[in-house]
This record gives C-alpha cells, structure tokens and sequence, in this order.
C-alpha cells in the first residue's frame, strides 16, 4: 500500500526576494514611463515652436518702442503671451505624470514593487526636471537667438555680455522645470485630474494678477509668485526709487523660484509616505 507523506519543511518551495530596487532603476522605469505616452513628444515640440514662434512675433511687431537694450528681454526675447502657454504645459504635463498613474491603477503595482512611496515621488521629481530643464533650456536659448537674429537687422541686436541677459536667459530655462515639479506634487497631492489642472492653473496664472503692487501686503503676495518672479528677473532695467509701489527684488524672486518646488514636493513626498494608495 502507497502512503502519502506531507512535504519536509526543509523541501518546501518558499518566495525569493529579489534585490531591493536602486534608486537609478527608479529613474530608469519613471523615464519609460514618460517617453511611452505619445502625447508628450507631440506636447513638447509643439510647445518649442510656439513660445520660440511668440518671440519671433513679437520682435517683428515692436518696430521701435521696446528695441532698446533696456527692455527687449520682457517684450521681445521673451513675451509673456508665449511663457504664460510654457507655464501652463509644463505644470499640467508634471501633473499628469502624477495624475495619470492614479487614475489608471497603474500606482498599485508600483508601491507593490517599491513600498517607499516618496522615493517613487523623488524619482518622478527627478526624471521631471530633467527632461524640462532640457526643453526650458532649447526654449530659453531659442527665443534669445530668434530675436537676436532679428533685432540685428535693424542694428537694435543686445550681446550676450550685456547686463541682465544671462539671468533673463537661466531664468526662462528654469521655468519650465520649476511649474513641471509644482505640477507633479499638486498630481501627487489631489490625484484628481481636474482638481489637479484648475488649482494649477489657478496657482501659476490667475493668481498674480489679482495682487498688484500699489500696497505692500499685496505686492508682497505678488512677489512670491512664479510667474511675478520670472517677470522680475527678465526684466532688464531697474525700477525707478521715485515711483508709486513696491518692486520684487532680484534674489527675492530666485528664493521663489526655489521654494515653491521644494515646499511642494516636501509636501508631496510626506502625503504620500502616511497614506494608502
């Protein structure tokens, strides 16, 4: 007679861990991710030849009040119409490598890989500033040149050594990473596209506007706003002492530029440590 014996322990098959993942593997996933939604090449190029196309615009039609050194660099190199589109792409693009993940259940498998969720974020930070910084830098550089080109026709050219082109410059390539990391975090915070896309835009364009700097409390509010802060450091000339109202200053509006992003991501990468997917 056959009789049946129960498995040793020592026999029995048990689960392998595999190794934990690197953080450079994180990136890695996080940039696959990125490049295989067909919207974002498309959304990028398109976005390149516009805010570079409103440069160029803009130099044709300034056909002498705003050519001078003192003030090209906010009307022609860089007009707020084409970085007000820059701002809103770049915020709504970081949102939705956020968002989009959520919203399709595709976050489950990812904690399930790598429980440390803000380490997820941090990746997703990290592979978001890359690419804008890469695109911010071609717009930047871009719109420079575009108007350069044409402002040399009419002898109205301004050199790269002048003062305030390079800060203009570097400023307008860290735009886009900067509304791209605030729009990632505000995904990772709200996880509703909706929600997400509003509240951005409320954040980056509609707010500044309705504080102007007549009062100090108000300019004060102004001042620490993204696009108040890139509007100051474009700006080529110094305000005059003698006039009404309260003017940004240059290294308040660099604080800015830094604190929103990382208040936000902090923000972000301690949400998402305390609560379930």
């Amino acid at each position: 007679m056959t009789t049946l014996t129960s498995p040793s322990p020592t026999t029995s098959a048990a689960p392998v861990a595999g190794p934990p993942a690197l953080f450079r593997d994180l990136i890695a996933s996080e940039w696959i991710k990125m490049r295989s939604l067909r919207s974002t090449p498309w959304t990028i190029a398109l976005t390149i030849l516009f805010v570079i196309g409103s440069s160029a615009v803009a130099t044709l039609a300034d056909n002498a009040t705003h050519s001078g050194p003192a003030d090209f660099l906010a009307y022609d190199a860089y007009p707020p119409a084409g970085y007000w589109t820059l701002i809103l792409v770049a915020g709504s693009v970081g949102a939705l490598t956020a968002v989009s993940e959520y919203s399709s259940g595709l976050i489950r498998p990812t904690t399930v890989a790598v429980p440390a969720r803000g380490v997820v974020v941090l990746a997703k930070a990290t592979v978001t500033t890359a690419l804008w910084t890469t695109v911010g830098t071609v717009i930047s550089t871009g719109s420079f040149l575009v108007s350069q080109a044409i402002l040399s026709g009419r002898q109205a050219e301004v050199p790269l050594t002048h003062p305030g082109v390079f800060r203009a410059l570097v400023a307008s390539a860290l735009l886009a990473p900067v509304c791209a990391l605030i729009g990632l975090s505000l995904g990772v915070l709200l996880r509703h596209s909706a929600a997400t896309m509003v509240t951005g835009v409320f954040t980056l364009l509609m707010l500044p506007p309705m504080f102007s700097e007549s009062d100090r409390w108000s300019a004060d509010i102004n001042h620490a706003m993204v696009s108040a802060s890139w509007k100051r450091l474009v700006q080529n000339w110094e305000p005059d002492p003698g006039s009404l109202g309260y003017t940004a200053t240059v290294s308040g509006s660099w604080i800015v530029y830094a604190l929103w992003p990382l208040i936000t991501l902090a923000l972000a990468v301690l949400v998402v440590r305390r609560r379930d997917v």
